[in-house]
């Protein structure tokens, strides 16, 4: 979310200065009834569902469901390569537990003055929202490349069995964002619009009633996306990790848009929001790397890392046909 924000990442610290003032002036100067609504999507009204003597934290709970997808996915593509589920669950424990920590870690440094009061445990509080898909992902892989690095399997194979659940468990998660009522988009009088209770709207805009559900928009683009990794692993002979590479590319494609309708408090450079940065340079050197490696002979197929095997299947279009090492 390493699994956000596994799949459900932090709100950036609140901008201060030139930017702050002039968002709240333009969330000022807005006007609720120029937005009649014709519809809309209601939101919870708290993210603690109670059962009998059981609190569930819905934001925590969604976090779980994005997790067990995302190793049910993994698995099942693994097995299917040749691997096994010791393996998956293995990564799974200790990729959980660093991407955990990173999303938090990313979310408490670039956020902090979005960490609950008090600081010394607010900074624990992940059911409350603030989980950074990047600090997830970086985490959660270096821990899961260790230890498939330790179990003498390849770390490129996983990777690749990995990419389409990693997307789908941030699409998930991204149900956490519904629930807390946060990390929404402008104002909209569109049918789809999120409706949010007063003391969750975004300052500048206390007079609307309705916005952009980002969360929404995100699940429906990760679950797609999910599915043309899948089927673009089917059809071409792609060489890992490229289809990893792909997914970090169309991931941080479509996170691109999606910081351009949130309002949540963000750090602006340049007029573009951190995260908006971020997902640009991401996506410069993902897509770079997969150019490189999937058609420039960026690297080669070695022996024992399934590389063969996955080459001798599918059309030559995914790699030059010089390149293509010959069946035997």
């Amino acid at each position: 979310m390493a699994l956000n924000d596994i799949a459900s990442d932090a709100s950036a610290e609140r901008p201060e200065g030139g930017a702050a003032s002039a968002r709240l002036s333009r969330g000022s100067d807005l006007r609720a009834e120029s937005l009649p609504v014709v519809g809309s999507i209601p939101s919870p009204h708290s993210g603690i569902v109670h059962i009998g003597p059981l609190v569930v934290h819905m934001y925590g709970l969604m976090l779980l469901l994005a997790i067990a997808a995302c190793i049910g996915v993994t698995g099942v593509r693994y097995v299917r390569s040749g691997g096994d589920w010791d393996l998956v669950l293995r990564v799974a424990v200790w990729g959980v537990a660093a991407g955990i920590v990173g999303a938090r870690l990313y979310h408490d440094i670039t956020s902090w003055s979005e960490v609950p009061d008090p600081k010394w445990k607010g900074v624990f509080e992940v059911w409350k929202g603030g989980l950074g898909v990047w600090g997830g992902i970086l985490f959660g892989s270096i821990a899961g490349a260790i230890v498939v690095r330790r179990s003498g399997r390849s770390v490129r194979e996983l990777m690749d069995a990995a990419a389409p659940g990693l997307l789908l468990a941030q699409g998930i998660g991204r149900i956490g964002n519904w629930w807390n009522q946060e990390l929404y988009g402008k104002p909209t009088d569109r049918p789809w619009g999120l409706e949010i209770d007063a003391q969750h709207r975004v300052s500048g805009y206390e007079g609307y009633k309705t916005f952009h559900p980002t969360f929404l928009y995100e699940l429906i683009y990760d679950s797609v996306m999910v599915g043309v990794l899948i089927l673009i692993g089917w059809r071409f002979r792609i060489r890992p990790p490229g289809l990893f590479a792909l997914y970090v590319s169309f991931y941080t494609f479509g996170r691109f848009f999606e910081e351009l309708l949130r309002i949540d408090p963000a750090h602006e450079f340049a007029g573009l929001r951190l995260n908006a940065w971020v997902s640009i340079v991401v996506f410069v050197c993902s897509t770079s790397f997969f150019i490189w490696w999937q058609f420039l002979g960026g690297a080669t197929p070695r022996r024992g890392e399934g590389d063969e095997k996955r080459e001798r299947k599918g059309p030559r279009m995914a790699i030059p046909k010089g390149r293509v090492r010959p069946s035997r």
